[in-house]
């Protein structure tokens, strides 16, 4: 092993340790690593920044836009709800989630997939008062299945694609690693429905956080025509037992009707009465049809409610609307906005909103425009005025022009018209032309960091093939594996990829890993095509660890995980997934 082949494995191993002990960000890492590599002349310059035009990386970027699409127009909500909006037990939520987040997760990034899914998740498990600690890890577990069932269903897959694409060897069809992906995706889903359940951690102290005095609210909401609360139980409609939210009465054409059973129905034109934190008064704000009551027809237009925003603003002593009611003190007219809800410390308010004498210290939780904020934040009338960050409009008018863009997509990528880069660029491009999502959002719901991250490591992986290194550890890895053949290369391919994706990012783990594949196969005079596949499903499927994929990571937190239950749970479908890798992957790809 020659001194290039040395320093590049140095490199690597400082690469492993850093990221392990948490030194550095990913990006970083590797973008000075490869800039480290260039200068010793290991790399050349343009090989050391070859990754950023890499159409794997590239169609990655792309989907990002796309997913960001359906999620502004409301599409992922709309699926989350019905997915689990009538789910009783756990049992059952962990079979809807498997039954829709494996077939989402296979064409979309598993990221946006699990971001949605996890407020739900929560939700549902404050309602009923399970701990969320039960069903986030078996969310993520399922979206990294799913990600293995098409080419797109990870970056992981796009970028390794991108690499074989480079080395003259023939891409992966659309569906063609869903072969060893749907035995994956069903193997995953018995092991957590039989086993993985039973092992989950329960966190009761989690539970606990859901009972948290907050500030609460009272707010007063239209059902408007076309809502879909309506002709719906209370409990069917899913307004019993929320999330810091109470259903204190409804006002039926002045009747009210309290206390209110689950079995009431909910009729036009009700206003529903609630006492909640902001956060559940936001889920309220999603609902197609339900409005604020004191000013139901504030900006109805789709283009005006893009710009709205809510915002807690604290009612000095000094305000114009110090002793008047809420509907006397007309905020549409003063101030371009909607009273929500309000908040009086100390009492619970039981009059109707637009009947609330307003006092100083009152908290009025508002619909504004986007200048409100600009305006009003040193006015003398407030003593306070903030934004709720979690609150965001919907583009629902555009939800179907964003399903329709994304079945397009499906269709181009599985008929193969065009490549696969060209057609996630025009639909993401498609997104934006049509409204689906602004170019600014377009641009933040871009993961930088990630692919900045890929791209780099990429030039990593070239200087593993230019000084050697990678020809020096394949053929030790032929030596240690001839006497059993291919197969038993393919399996240390496989537990190889599998250990250092636990360790780094998987993405990183399969472009460095990519080299040895290929010397594998030259050494041995067979087809790299299998090999490669076990890298990608290898790197792919990452349970053992929080670090070793994103989506671990972001459950990891919220559902008050320790490191420990992830290689407890994860451990052994590992071990289960990796023995299926090795025998079905020879008799779809035969050496």
């Amino acid at each position: 092993m020659g001194f290039d082949a040395i320093v590049t494995l140095i490199v690597v191993i400082i690469i492993f340790v850093a990221l392990i002990k948490n030194l550095a960000s990913p990006d970083m890492l590797f973008l000075g690593a490869t800039a480290f590599l260039a200068l010793l002349g290991i790399i050349t310059p343009s090989e050391a920044f070859a990754g950023f035009s890499n159409s794997g990386m590239l169609t990655v970027a792309m989907l990002f836009v796309v997913a960001a699409g359906l999620r502004e127009t409301g599409v992922l909500d709309y699926v989350g709800y019905h997915i689990l909006g009538r789910a009783k037990t756990e049992k059952s939520v962990l079979g809807r989630l498997a039954g829709i987040v494996i077939p989402m997760s296979a064409f979309l990034n598993n990221t946006p997939i699990v971001a949605m899914f996890m407020p739900i998740v929560i939700e549902w498990s404050r309602r009923h008062r399970i701990s969320p600690s039960k069903l986030l890890i078996p969310v993520s577990f399922l979206a990294i299945l799913g990600g293995t069932c098409t080419l797109i269903g990870t970056s992981t897959n796009l970028v390794v694609n991108g690499l074989m694409i480079e080395e003259d060897i023939p891409g992966m069809r659309l569906f063609e690693i869903g072969m060893v992906g749907l035995p994956y995706a069903a193997i995953g889903i018995a092991y957590l429905f039989f086993f993985g359940r039973y092992i989950l951690p329960n966190r009761t102290e989690l539970l606990e956080q859901f009972g948290v005095s907050r500030r609460e609210y009272l707010v007063e909401m239209l059902v408007q025509t076309g809502c879909r609360l309506v002709g719906q139980t209370i409990e069917a409609a899913g307004l019993r037992n929320l999330p810091g939210l109470f259903l204190i009465d409804i006002d039926r054409n002045g009747k009210i009707l309290s206390p209110i059973g689950p079995d009431d129905l909910i009729e036009v034109n009700d206003r529903l009465v609630f006492t909640g934190v902001v956060s559940s008064i936001v889920e309220l704000e999603k609902i197609p049809g339900l409005v604020p009551a004191v000013d139901p027809a504030y900006e109805v237009s789709s283009k005006q409610q893009r710009r709205r925003r809510l915002c807690e603003a604290v009612v000095s002593s000094n305000s114009p609307v110090i002793g008047k009611t809420i509907r006397e003190a007309d905020f549409r007219e003063f101030y371009g906005a909607a009273v929500v809800a309000v908040h009086r410390g100390g009492s619970r308010v039981v009059k109707k909103i637009g009947d609330i004498i307003l006092r100083p210290g009152d908290t009025l939780l508002l619909q504004t425009g986007s200048h409100f904020m600009r305006a009003y934040r040193n006015d003398p009338a407030f003593y306070l005025v903030s934004n709720v960050e979690e609150w965001r409009p919907l583009r629902r008018d555009r939800a179907w022009i964003a399903g329709l863009l994304f079945f397009v997509l499906i269709v181009l990528m599985t008929t193969e018209l065009v490549p696969t880069l060209i057609a996630a660029a025009l639909i993401a491009v498609f997104m934006v032309v049509t409204g689906c999502i602004s170019a600014g959002e377009a641009r933040r719901s871009v993961e930088w960091q990630v692919l900045v991250t890929i791209a780099a490591a990429f030039g990593v992986g070239t200087a593993l093939q230019n000084s050697g290194a990678a020809t020096a550890i394949a053929g030790a890895l032929v030596d240690i594996t001839k006497a059993w053949g291919p197969v038993a290369a393919l399996a240390a391919i496989y537990f190889l990829g599998s250990i250092i994706t636990e360790l780094i990012t998987n993405n990183a783990a399969a472009v460095l890993l990519f080299p040895f594949c290929l010397e594998t196969a030259r050494l041995y005079d067979v087809s790299p095509r299998p090999f490669i596949i076990a890298l990608v499903l290898a790197a792919s499927a990452s349970f053992m660890t929080p670090i070793g994929y994103q989506t671990n990571m972001m459950v990891y937190g919220p559902g008050g995980y320790r490191f420990s239950d992830f290689l407890r749970i994860g451990g052994p479908l590992n071990v289960i997934l990796w023995i299926a890798a090795v025998i079905l992957i020879p008799l779809f790809w035969p050496f």
